[in-house]
């Protein structure tokens, strides 16, 4: 285990990776936690507000990642203090990423459905980062041996031709695979030569006048999150609470 931690995660200066990312996730799992017990009116924490305005956490998240990340630039990859920066900026970075929807729609919308945003690209950004600790490189430049890396012509065509791929499955409407494709080009690839999703601008662009192209593409993106919704959903409620109903559903429900 010793040989292990020294040879992947000392010795290439990973070391800031892994505390940042321990420290986002602790960060984010703690601040659901606090969160849901405000919400619940248990223990002993409380909203923060001065006077009529309430302090959301995205604040203190700001600041603490302004300093981390400048005192990562200035500390360097290895010693005391690049760690002690990498763990504030991984606090500061799972404040705000917690808040990422209240960020996006300017508004207070943490326990509204689209508050699940902030979830969602939670979990996105812990696997990403985990894939880039674990040795992956964006656009399939780790998959290059070293001859291939000296050769500068090999490196920019692999990566364009890894972030062609990845732009066509954005434009497909799958941003989540185009964004892990950036990091394993394989997923990109599958990504890119499936039918699009019926709103997405490839769609629009090329299934105008392709009526069974574009019925199958909706049937497909019915089946698909009929299926994914569900579970996704569950799993998102699981880690940050269940947004509050709408008065429109609880009418319905009676």
């Amino acid at each position: 285990m010793g040989d292990w931690w020294q040879v992947n995660i000392v010795e290439p200066g990973k070391l800031p990776l892994l505390l940042a990312l321990a420290a986002f996730v602790i960060t984010f799992l703690v601040t659901r936690l606090i969160t849901r017990m405000i919400r619940a009116g248990k223990g002993p924490f409380r909203n923060i507000e001065t006077g009529s305005v309430h302090i959301h956490h995205v604040v203190p998240g700001i600041l603490l990642t302004i300093i981390g990340g400048f005192c990562a630039v200035a500390g360097g990859q290895r010693g005391f203090g690049s760690a002690t920066a990498a763990v504030i900026f991984g606090i500061g970075a799972g404040l705000v990423m917690d808040e990422f929807a209240l960020i996006l729609h300017l508004d207070d919308v943490y326990w509204t459905e689209d508050g699940r945003k902030s979830v969602e690209v939670v979990v996105l950004t812990v696997a990403l980062v985990g894939l880039l600790l674990i040795g992956y490189a964006p656009f399939g430049v780790n998959d290059l041996n070293d001859s291939e890396m000296q050769n500068r012509g090999t490196v920019l065509s692999t990566i364009a031709v890894n972030f062609l791929i990845a732009l066509i499955a954005l434009f497909k409407g799958k941003p989540k695979i185009a964004l892990f494709g950036v990091i394993i080009p394989f997923v990109a690839l599958f990504g890119a030569i499936r039918l699009a999703r019926p709103t997405s601008p490839w769609a629009k662009r090329f299934y105008r006048r392709r009526p069974r192209a574009r019925a199958k593409a909706t049937l497909r993106s019915y089946h698909h999150d009929r299926r994914w919704l569900g579970p996704s959903r569950k799993f998102q409620d699981w880690i940050g609470g269940a947004p509050d109903v709408e008065p429109a559903r609880e009418l319905e429900r009676r």
